[in-house]
């Protein structure tokens, strides 16, 4: 045989091989998706390695992974489970392989940096995740709002925050709010109207169910807290005026207290009681709420956001 054959015949070898060998890899990764633990998932925990071991099929390795990591976030969470030790190492991972996809730094970031039983409490990791999809999509203006978002609301560090949003107010086609959130941070960082201008945004520039859901619930939340915050100071005054506690809330409205009997974000009239604590007619419609809540009371987890979705 010439050696131009026999060169040709061992490369068709090779090829065949590489073939099968890349077939019974994805069947193996495929088999992850439903079947395996999650240390048969990471059992390639490298992400380097596992790019050059995908053998070209980096997006679909990139999906099954997201897929994963969404599906361990999902079920951490239905059991309310306070370590996620798992869900960095995933993100990273499917970031690796494809570092385009954008969704998985978004959902990702919600799913680190909140507390439980919303999160994994890892803001730092969120942080580290979302600035990876910056370096990699500079462009993606939703990246940098994410980044500021997490120093708000998770770490309360406000000139971080106002960084971030100035950063993303720069990037062609970014919100107009976000060059509004980097001016005001500074000034009006922890009040309740800097909160509802962050929220609102969220709703505004997403289109994805959860993430409206969740700003709605907020805002709802952040109505209640006004709400409750401004009866009581009611109560208080009614207090001084009068050396007694008021009997209920149409006596705060005769007093000129208050416009009239004050009602909650679903049309629900606050309750005031013998101790003139304002309180929640049913407070389990309102996650999130740190205020109006009965002595004792204990939220559920908050599984069904998106149908507050209006």
């Amino acid at each position: 045989m010439k050696p131009t054959g026999r060169t040709t015949v061992v490369a068709s070898v090779l090829l065949v091989a590489c073939l099968a060998g890349s077939v019974l890899f994805l069947r193996r990764v495929d088999q992850m998706r439903t079947s395996a633990t999650l240390d048969d998932v990471l059992y390639v925990s490298s992400p380097k390695l596992l790019k050059r071991l995908s053998l070209g099929y980096d997006g679909l390795m990139a999906d099954i992974y997201w897929t994963r990591a969404v599906q361990y976030f999902g079920t951490r969470h239905q059991q309310q489970a306070k370590s996620f030790s798992a869900l960095a190492p995933l993100l990273d991972i499917t970031t690796t392989l494809d570092p385009k996809l954008l969704v998985a730094y978004q959902f990702g970031a919600n799913f680190l940096s909140p507390n439980p039983p919303y999160g994994a409490a890892m803001p730092k990791e969120a942080i580290a995740l979302v600035e990876k999809g910056i370096q990699a999509n500079p462009d993606a203006w939703k990246l940098y709002y994410e980044l500021g978002f997490i120093y708000y609301m998770e770490l309360k560090d406000y000139l971080k925050a106002a960084e971030a949003f100035e950063r993303g107010s720069h990037v062609p086609g970014a919100h107009p709010f976000m060059k509004i959130l980097a001016a005001n941070m500074a000034q009006h960082a922890g009040d309740i109207q800097m909160a509802r201008a962050v929220w609102r945004t969220t709703y505004e520039s997403s289109q994805d169910k959860y993430i409206r859901g969740n700003a709605v619930a907020h805002l709802r939340a952040l109505q209640v807290e006004e709400d409750v915050t401004r009866i009581q100071d009611a109560v208080t005054a009614f207090g001084k005026r009068t050396g007694e506690l008021p009997p209920n809330m149409m006596a705060l409205a005769k007093a000129g207290l208050l416009p009239g009997i004050p009602i909650d974000p679903d049309g629900r009239p606050y309750k005031l009681t013998a101790e003139a604590r304002v309180e929640l007619a049913d407070p389990d419609q309102f996650p999130f709420v740190t205020k109006g809540l009965p002595p004792g009371y204990k939220a559920p987890t908050p599984k069904d956001l998106p149908q507050m979705v209006k």
